[in-house]
């Protein structure tokens, strides 16, 4: 067995009518059943709005004076640009801020402005507006501050400025606090309440864009790469608008002419002509961020809107030095952060919190998220700054607590915050950081149950191997791009059996499957699925183990070969499984696996004990007698302190006895999870088998033509392996047998045939029946390939009994 590291939630089974509306789908949009199926449990069931989904350009993007508030905004924008006032545009540090900001520049530029642009320094002002800043805007006769991707919450502020003598537009896509900023003159945020904007989930990018729509009265094409960085850097849904901005933004990004943007596709090692929303999350976003994170975000700023070629490659190249630095030092925190947790028990521990002075606030938002999926609770990380007292965190939360709504409930303790239900920022007192995690402990035992701390793995459908042709994953391309709101589509595997797997990479970090259809009907079906980081599962997966998964599809593109790959996210094994090690212990030089800890080792004869291998001495041995009807018999003080029954990993040492005993044994395990077959004994008698009866029957003969035969007489076996080809160990049976039967007494070194004999069975030789049944546990237990050797443990474990469904087949094969 092996276990799933997260819950597999699959969209609800398509009822009939779902059936036949992708059916109708596919042959209406010449897509493939399977595609059409997965756009039907998405929620697109007409052809029209499949269409619109698939299909959709610029012409569906919304009306921008939708938005509340964007009438007046306009109105008051125009009124300094008819004046000649001075524009402060003021943005935010992360990569939604940093290209609201660019996007800003390229409007004021157009609309011959005069405008500046302010950008507060992470560390040293920290998120959102705030008066000093005011106050040089004021001194640098700003009348005009526009807001982009901040400013919802700062009520104060913007009153504030009121005083100063200048008006504010606030855009913003941050959830609204419960109190607007009154003074400001306009407020554009799909979000608040009242405004009949169809898509709420805008990235801040997403509202300066639409206010530039507003203002040009045409939608701004050539800046949609600028947009499509911050939707996908701030993880937005990639649904309506969203969706359309970063589709048609790559569509542009591809054939770029931004100066920035193609210094850093090359510095990120990023082909233009393939960038997409994965390059966008993964090299863009991460090397842009840095700048904010590490330095400050007028540098990226500076990178998405420089016509100067030179001045592009050297800022690319800055930003990639700072991104480098960036990642060693949420390297560093990661283990400071692991250390400070080291003890606790983050089992019980709903809410995990990290502080430490000294550490980089920039990286926080990093480290949390880092902390968050290796222990899956909601984390906040806080560098504390020993001079102010201050402690500024970045939180990350967990589906079924929102992250927001619990620091609103402990809002008397913060300084200041914001965010959403997943992240957050805040700022506070560091001595008030055992009372902010007591509450937020209290409140997430209360919301949180303990499958919540589980992850969720949402999967689109459960299909075969055989559905999932080349065409069929090419074609799945067209529901890009992907991400939040449009995940890559993720699909169940269900009993794939394991025809073969090794480990790649440098340092063998990742594991490679061949898996095929279990389904007869499918049986020729086979495919190579890869998992990323997973190397060490190699050694818990059992080669012909019928195993479920969940994961993407893909194109393996190798030597010019284009393949179906499956890219798998998580995977589990139901059933026990059956380790073939079979001949490991026959090997000179080889060394045994090693078994997990709390293994038990058995054997069915008691000279398999001699054979033990030496590291496996300690570990608990079990004697299995043949028609013993009580538990296998404890050989070692280990045994005796251990419960048979609840054993999970059991070496099968030597060849069973019978197959009876084999079943009973492994029917006692009822926790039993893998099995590890060695049979070291069997080899040992290797080439001695059971002849045929008519062997029996000329071999009789022979000894009643030539009366007796001198065993002492070392030409005799010779001249029997010629005649019979049989070796002197099966010629000597042979004899002990008819000696058994009465057919033949033995004289000392002689044997005579006797007389008078009476007509017998084979079968009545104790010796032929344990013989005939060596051969067949042999047969069945090391003549086996590895998928029937696993058949016969588990039917084992279900009470196979004296016939067992791999004889029957072989019988029938004969």
């Amino acid at each position: 067995m092996l276990e799933a590291k997260a819950r597999w939630i699959i969209s609800e089974a398509m009822e009939d009518e779902a059936e036949e509306t992708a059916g109708k789908l596919a042959a209406e949009l010449s897509l493939h059943p399977l595609v059409a199926r997965l756009l039907a449990v998405r929620g697109l069931k007409r052809a029209e709005d499949a269409k619109r989904f698939l299909y959709g350009g610029a012409e569906l993007f919304h009306d921008p004076f939708l938005l509340k508030g964007m009438a007046e905004a306009v109105e008051r924008i125009r009124h300094s640009l008819r004046e000649g006032e001075k524009i402060r545009i003021y943005g935010d540090y992360d990569a939604d801020g940093i290209s609201s900001t660019a996007l800003m520049i390229f409007l004021m530029k157009r609309l011959g402005a005069c405008y500046d642009t302010y950008i507060p320094h992470r560390i040293h002002e920290g998120y959102g507006l705030n008066r000093e800043a005011l106050d040089q805007a004021a001194a640098a006769g700003v009348k005009l501050i526009v807001t982009v991707d901040t400013g919802i919450s700062a009520k104060e502020e913007i009153a504030y400025a009121a005083e100063l003598g200048m008006d504010v537009v606030v855009t913003d896509h941050h959830e609204p606090p419960p109190e607007l900023p009154d003074m400001a003159v306009a407020l554009v945020n799909p979000k608040q309440p009242g405004c009949p904007y169809p898509c709420k989930e805008l990235a801040g990018v997403g509202v300066a864009l639409k206010l530039a729509h507003a203002l040009l009265g045409e939608l701004p094409r050539e800046w949609l790469e600028i947009a499509a960085i911050g939707t996908v850097a701030d993880l937005m849904p990639l649904t309506d608008e969203n969706r359309l901005i970063v589709k048609l933004g790559l569509e542009q990004m591809r054939h770029t002419s931004n100066m920035g943007l193609r210094a850093l596709l090359d510095v990120a090692g990023v082909e233009r002509g393939a960038v997409n929303e994965g390059h966008i999350g993964f090299s863009l976003a991460p090397r842009i961020n840095a700048s904010g994170r590490m330095q400050h975000a007028n540098l990226a700023v500076r990178l998405l809107t420089t016509e100067s070629e030179q001045e592009a490659e050297h800022l690319a190249f800055d930003l990639d030095a700072l991104n480098k630095e960036r990642q060693k030092i949420v390297e560093d925190m990661m283990k400071e952060a692991l250390a400070l947790l080291d003890g606790r028990d983050l089992d019980s521990q709903r809410v995990i919190i990290a502080a430490k002075e000294g550490w980089n606030v920039g990286v926080a938002g990093i480290v949390a998220s880092k902390l968050l999926e290796r222990f899956y609770r909601p984390v906040i990380v806080f560098a504390v700054d020993d001079k102010t007292g201050l402690a500024k965190g970045s939180a990350r939360s967990i589906a079924g607590f929102d992250i927001h709504h619990a620091l609103t409930e402990a809002s008397d303790l913060l300084d200041h915050f914001g965010g959403h239900q997943a992240a957050a920022g805040l700022t506070l007192r560091a001595e008030l950081l055992p009372e902010l995690e007591s509450r937020l402990s209290r409140l997430a035992l209360e919301e949180l149950r303990q499958e919540d701390l589980t992850p969720i793995i949402q999967a689109d459908l459960a299909c075969s191997l055989s559905e999932t042709t080349l065409p069929c994953i090419e074609q799945l391309s067209v529901l890009a791009p992907f991400g939040n709101g449009n995940p890559s589509p993720r699909f169940v595997f269900n009993k794939l059996r394991i025809a073969g797997k090794r480990t790649m990479g440098k340092d063998r970090q990742h594991l490679k499957l061949t898996l095929e259809e279990t389904a007869a009907a499918s049986a020729s079906c086979s495919m190579e699925a890869v998992s990323f980081n997973c190397g060490q599962a190699a050694e818990r997966l059992a080669t012909a183990s019928c195993l479920d998964l969940v994961g993407e599809l893909s194109v393996n593109v190798w030597n010019g070969s284009r393949k179906p790959q499956i890219l798998i996210h998580d995977m589990r094994v139901s059933e026990p499984q059956v380790f073939d090690w079979r001949g490991t212990a026959a090997r000179k030089g080889m060394r045994l696996p090693e078994l997990p800890q709390g293994s038990g080792i058995l054997i069915f004869h008691r000279s398999g004990a001699e054979a033990l291998p030496q590291e496996w001495r300690e570990l608990p041995l079990w004697l299995v007698e043949e028609g013993m009807e009580e538990d296998p018999r404890p050989m070692n003080r280990t045994a005796l302190l251990t419960d048979f029954r609840e054993l999970r990993d059991a070496v099968l040492y030597t060849l069973p006895s019978t197959r009876e005993s084999l079943d009973k044994t492994v029917a006692l395990m009822g926790k039993l999870r893998r099995v590890y077959a060695v049979f070291a004994d069997a080899l040992r008698l290797d080439g001695v088998r059971t002849p045929g009866r008519e062997v029996f029957k000329h071999f009789y003969a022979l000894l009643l033509r030539e009366k007796e035969l001198d065993s002492g007489d070392a030409r005799v076996w010779p001249a029997l392996k010629k005649r019979f080809g049989l070796e002197e160990p099966v010629s000597r049976m042979i004899l002990e047998i008819f000696v058994e039967l009465g057919f033949v007494k033995r004289e000392g070194a002689r044997y005579c045939a006797a007389e008078a004999v009476q007509k017998r069975d084979l079968a009545q030789s104790a010796l032929y029946r344990r013989m005939m049944n060596r051969d067949r546990m042999e047969q069945l237990y090391i003549y086996s390939t590895a998928a029937e050797l696993r058949e016969l443990i588990l039917e084992a474990r279900s009470g196979g009994g004296e016939a067992s469904t791999l004889e029957s087949k072989r019988r029938m094969n004969r």
